[in-house]
């Protein structure tokens, strides 16, 4: 077993303070608490892969119907200042590497926030009009934005923490998995049995934790 101090000098005293404390002082089980943390990370890694490839191919699919392939440059179709530098940067990028600036290569380069901001209120027109297309229930009913837009702003917040290897242990992972698994079968029920197969989040999860205590102001 690690030694609790090399761990804690090699993670800092403010990070793995943390640990002990749900540990209840405990410094060894402080280890396997952090140690929980990376494999419900990692655990949750494939499930989210899955849900961000869906969620930005189905929202290309769908605007390059509606607006043509490169619809990103469509005057006044992108409303959040972010996605315009993001979109700015991306084309930079891709042209510094001596690439041709196609459709597939801004997607790819595209982070996961760029998408998420497509269900924001001020996206509720094209909502209504175009992004609705995205996703059904399994009984072919098209959803409202709030569907996604409630889950997905924490699920965005989860995959940040999990990149960031922040602490995890005090979210409810259990409805998050839920969720991610239920959108991405509404946007892709061939990607839904893709991530299926070897999800590995319940395994893990099953084996059970206990926290000295619990923080709720950003456990979603």
């Amino acid at each position: 077993m690690p030694d609790p101090d090399d761990i804690e000098i090699a993670l800092s005293l403010e990070r793995f303070c943390r640990y002990v404390a749900w540990a209840g002082g405990d410094r060894q089980r402080a280890v396997d608490l952090y140690s929980l943390s990376a494999r419900l990370s990692e655990a949750l890694y494939i499930p989210v892969h899955g849900l961000e490839i869906a969620l930005r191919n189905r929202i290309h699919m769908v605007m390059s119907e509606a607006e043509g392939e490169l619809w990103f440059d469509t005057d006044g179709l992108l409303l959040a200042p972010h996605q315009m530098e993001q979109l700015v940067t991306a084309k930079a990028d891709i042209a510094e590497a001596g690439k041709e600036i196609t459709a597939g290569r801004l997607v790819a380069a595209l982070s996961f926030s760029f998408w998420t901001a497509m269900f924001s209120p001020a996206y509720e027109p094209l909502w209504r009009k175009t992004l609705n297309r995205i996703a059904e229930t399994e009984d072919g009913k098209r959803l409202a934005r709030k569907s996604f837009s409630r889950p997905m702003t924490q699920i965005r917040l989860l995959r940040n923490r999990t990149a960031h290897h922040e602490p995890i242990l005090h979210w409810n992972l259990a409805k998050h998995h839920r969720n991610i698994v239920q959108l991405t079968g509404w946007l892709s029920p061939a990607v839904s049995r893709w991530v299926a197969m070897m999800d590995r989040f319940e395994a893990v999860m099953s084996e059970g934790y206990v926290l000295a205590e619990a923080e709720s102001d950003d456990a979603g």
